[in-house]
């Protein structure tokens, strides 16, 4: 079948994962610096969670480009990839709320860790006529991503914002421009 309904689809639910991130966010509730600082840990990991769904969202796009058609198991592929996009805002919130605590911040990784498998099996589904992409995401780049997800949920139950901070580096490396 073509492809085409099942990009749709996915821009939708990206559209609406975006949505529900933004309108989570709390606006300060006063006028004060020490008023915006209180929000501010929320409005850091939106602009991080953000960037993984616009990461996703790119990716996707080069993925079908290199698809002419799909099949049923394709789209069952993407539904996963999708489920786990969609938990993206409820871990934003919670990580946001309690930037600090361990399990919040630990649960942030595994959906993040979960987007990434996720991921790769589409890719590896999708890869009969998109092999040149999708061996590109059996790479180095994805392992060590795939590793250091795993890393992160780990030390974010013992010191959450080295967590982060690994969160935030594996943004940063997959922002890089492949070869």
């Amino acid at each position: 079948m073509s492809k085409n309904r099942l990009e749709a689809f996915s821009d939708g639910v990206i559209a609406i994962i975006i949505t529900i991130m933004v309108l989570e966010l709390q606006p300060p509730h006063g006028t004060s610096a020490a008023d915006l600082a209180n929000v501010l840990p929320g409005w850091l990991r939106y602009a991080l969670s953000f960037v993984y769904v616009g990461i996703y969202w790119v990716n996707h796009h080069a993925l079908l480009d290199r698809v002419a058609r799909v099949d049923g198991a394709a789209l069952w592929a993407n539904l996963h990839l999708l489920f786990w996009m969609s938990l993206i805002p409820w871990v934003t919130a919670w990580a946001g709320e309690h930037p600090m605590a361990p399990v919040p911040v630990a649960m942030y990784g595994v959906v993040l860790l979960l987007c990434s498998i996720s991921f790769m099996l589409l890719s590896w589904r999708l890869g009969g006529e998109g092999a040149g992409h999708a061996m590109a995401w059996g790479s180095r780049k994805n392992r060590l991503s795939i590793v250091l997800y795993a890393v992160a949920i780990g030390v974010s139950l013992a010191y959450p914002p080295l967590g982060s901070a690994i969160h935030v580096a594996l943004a940063l490396l997959w922002l890089m421009p492949g070869r």
